[in-house]
Formats: structure tokens, C-alpha cells, sequence
């Protein structure tokens, strides 16, 4: 008789657990199928201004007009992208709060260790490699440097003597710098400053000597002779500036930085909805006057599947993990 009760609770717990999968399935694809019904938010982990922000309102302004919803964008600079990128990985799962994620995004977790607030890998959701471009490394025109023959030779002559700037700490701009210390075997000294803008102006102002930057950001001083544009980071020459050389084929060899911008989510978002989302946003910039305007800044458009921005992030944490290792890389 204990036997035959056993066997009846049994089933009776089984056929629960059951329905409630039902259950919970039925409420995530009704979901996924009714998504989105109420506004989505793009968080941007920098101040107003500079690609990261087109990016967001861009593909806000398409998805707005593609879903009939409202995608905002918010601004939440601060904390070298902590504030932002911790605000993502504690929201809720479910689609509307998205994160634009670049590549300093990969060096975070070398640079700060336990310290960091989230797990870069386990905390988010990749949802797409969105756009590409390079950082040019340039100089006052006028200065003395234009080659990177000649910015080696000079930083071998007098080690610490060439001040960089940089958008901060971390920054792409600065881990490229490192990445060319490392390779090349010189020392220069490291200047960071609150944002892009802000570099730019000290290397006009002659505070600094040399500057890597995103190629969005420099173009205009470049195109009015202010600035000399020595060398592109990709492997291949930029077509904005078909005559500038890449660093890889003027004479350190492998030398490839690849400056991406991504979306993601947070993790545990349903990958029907992470689908839906890929797809839209793809679509969005596929749209031929973003690919044009995008391109008349020095951007791909890339749009990838989820799982290829996956391996993206991966192996992008790997690579500068190493390069923060090895050349001892700290936060000022």
C-alpha cells in the first residue's frame, strides 16, 4: 500500500513538474512571439559623441521605425565603462535593455582581475559584431614624424621621452599603443585623457607628441592637413586613406588591431529573442544609407551571427589579457 502511494505521488509530481515546463515554455515563446511591446533601451557606457553613440542611435532610430517601439539610448559614462556595463549585466533578461559593448570591453578583465563587477564571458549575452574600423596612429603635421620608422628610431634614441595621449586608460587607442610598445621594444610615456576629444585637442595644443585614435574621430584634422597620418592598425590599408600604410607592413610584422563595436544583452536572455534581435539589428544596418554613412567615417559594417560575436569576445579577451600581462599595463 506504501508502495502504491509512493508511486501515485510520484506521478502526480512528475505530471506538475511537467505542466509547469509547459507552462514556462508557453510564457517564453508568447513572449518571444509579442516581442517587443514596450520600449527597449540601449545603454552606452560613454558620454554623448564619438562612434559608440552613433552606433546606439543609429541602429535605435531603425529598430523604432522597423518595430513600431520606442528604442532609447542612454548615456551612462563612468568607471572606464563600468557603471554602464555592470547596469547591463544586472538587468532583467529579457531583451529590453541592451548594452554597446567595443573592444576595450575585452581588456577589462586583465586590468581590474577580481575587482571586476562582472563576469565578461558568463554575464552577457552576445547578441552581434555590429561594425569595424582601425585607430590611425597620427602627429602634428609639420613634426617630424612620418613613418613608423621614424617613431621607432626616435623612442630607441630617448626611451620615455615621446608622450602618447589616449581617450583613458584601456582605451583601444591605448592598448594599441601597448600592443606597439610590446612588438616594437621601445618605452614611450603614457598620457590619458577624458575621452577622445580631449586627446585631440592636447596633440594640437602640443601637449602630447603622438596619438592613436579611431579613425571617426581624426579624419577631419587629417583631411585639413593638421594632423599627419602615419600608419593604420588593420591588416589592410584604410580606403579613406588608400595611401597611409598599415603598421604590419611598415616593419613590425602580425602588428593587426582590429577596433570592433558590438551589442550584447544580458545573460539568460531566451535565444529566440537574442535571434530576433540579430536579425532586426542586421537588417538595420544593411540599410544602404548606414553603410554609407558609416563607411565615410572609416566603419564596416560587420553584422554577425550571436555565436560569431561570441568567439569575437573570447578570443579579443585572450589576446589583450596577454598584452596587459606582459607589459605590466596598470590604471592611472
Amino acid at each position: 500500500m506504501t508502495s502504491r502511494r509512493t508511486a501515485c505521488k510520484w506521478i502526480i509530481s512528475s505530471l506538475a513538474g511537467a505542466a509547469s515546463v509547459a507552462v514556462t515554455s508557453g510564457v517564453a515563446i508568447a513572449a518571444a512571439g509579442s516581442y517587443p511591446d514596450k520600449p527597449i533601451r540601449i545603454v552606452v557606457p560613454y558620454t554623448p559623441g564619438g562612434f559608440n553613440d552613433t552606433l546606439a542611435r543609429t541602429v535605435g532610430e531603425k529598430l523604432t521605425s522597423q518595430w513600431k517601439q520606442p528604442v532609447v539610448v542612454d548615456n551612462r559614462p563612468g568607471g572606464n565603462t563600468l557603471i554602464g556595463n555592470s547596469m547591463v549585466a544586472k538587468a532583467a533578461p529579457d531583451g529590453y535593455t541592451l548594452l554597446v559593448t567595443p573592444l576595450p570591453f575585452a581588456a577589462l578583465p586583465a586590468l581590474y582581475g577580481a575587482k571586476l563587477p562582472y563576469n565578461a564571458t558568463k554575464d552577457f549575452a552576445p547578441v552581434i559584431w555590429a561594425a569595424s574600423t582601425q585607430n590611425v596612429l597620427v602627429a602634428r603635421n609639420g613634426q617630424g614624424y612620418s613613418t613608423i620608422k621614424d617613431v621607432i628610431d626616435s623612442a630607441k634614441k630617448q626611451p620615455g621621452k615621446i608622450n602618447y595621449g589616449s581617450s583613458g586608460s584601456g582605451s583601444s587607442n591605448h592598448l594599441s599603443m601597448e600592443l606597439f610598445e610590446k612588438m616594437t621594444g621601445t618605452r614611450m610615456t603614457h598620457v590619458p585623457y577624458k575621452g577622445s576629444g580631449p586627446a585631440v585637442v592636447a596633440l594640437l595644443g602640443g601637449e602630447i607628441d603622438l596619438l592613436f585614435d579611431n579613425l571617426p574621430n581624426v579624419m577631419s584634422q587629417i583631411k585639413a592637413g593638421k594632423f599627419k597620418a602615419i600608419a593604420v592598425t588593420g591588416q589592410q590599408r584604410s580606403k579613406l586613406l588608400p595611401d597611409v600604410p598599415t603598421i604590419a607592413e611598415s616593419g613590425v610584422p602580425s602588428y593587426d588591431v582590429n577596433v570592433w563595436f558590438g551589442i550584447q544583452a544580458p545573460a539568460g536572455t531566451p535565444k529566440d529573442i537574442v535571434q530576433k534581435l540579430n536579425q532586426e539589428i542586421a537588417k538595420a544596418l544593411a540599410q544602404p544609407d548606414v553603410v554609407k554613412r558609416f563607411r565615410e567615417q572609416g566603419v564596416e559594417v560587420v553584422g554577425s551571427s550571436p555565436a560569431r560575436f561570441s568567439s569575437l569576445v573570447e578570443s579579443e579577451i585572450e589576446k589583450w589579457s596577454a598584452v596587459v600581462r606582459d607589459a605590466n599595463v596598470h590604471l592611472e
